[in-house]
């Protein structure tokens, strides 16, 4: 496992999709695309998935018992998690081109989540600058928003290997 923090955004070779994005054969998440090696924090929290739509992505996650509040349901700490997994993925895309840390993410909990329920994030970048990334998008229940969330990005430079 890697524990370079922020791995997700460094710049890979591949054209199309990043060669850390392993894409799913089988099983519920076919065709979805996991982020590996895996972000430890992340993958206990989620596991959370990625795929092309159209010019975007869209992220999946399917929240389990673990992810509950004492009231039954998803913690907000768990949709946050996603939601800052979601504003890397907005940011860059399926080739994952931009590496960075989050500086501000802003986060408004519009209706309650459930376990086992698929949750999916879209977004756009609304802006992207020299040094930063500013990244707005919607955690939704099969059309019934949950989580509005918006943050920015700043970019940092690789380090050599």
């Amino acid at each position: 496992m890697s524990h370079e923090p922020h791995d997700k955004m460094q710049p890979d070779d591949a054209a199309v999709v990043s060669s850390r994005l392993r894409r799913m054969a089988d099983g519920p998440w076919a065709d979805w695309y996991h982020w590996e090696p895996v972000d430890d924090f992340e993958e206990h929290a989620g596991p959370f998935y990625a795929r092309p739509e159209g010019q975007a992505v869209v992220c999946g996650f399917l929240p389990e018992a673990k992810n509950r509040n004492g009231g039954g349901n998803i913690h907000g700490g768990s949709l946050m998690t996603f939601a800052d997994y979601a504003l890397f993925m907005i940011a860059g895309g399926m080739e994952a081109s931009v590496h960075g840390v989050t500086v501000t993410m802003n986060c408004e909990f519009v209706g309650a989540a459930e376990p086992g329920r698929l949750l999916t994030a879209r977004g756009e970048v609304v802006r992207a600058g020299f040094s930063m990334v500013f990244v707005r998008g919607m955690i939704d229940d099969d059309g019934r928003n949950v989580l509005a969330f918006s943050g920015t990005i700043k970019k940092i430079a690789r380090r050599p290997q």
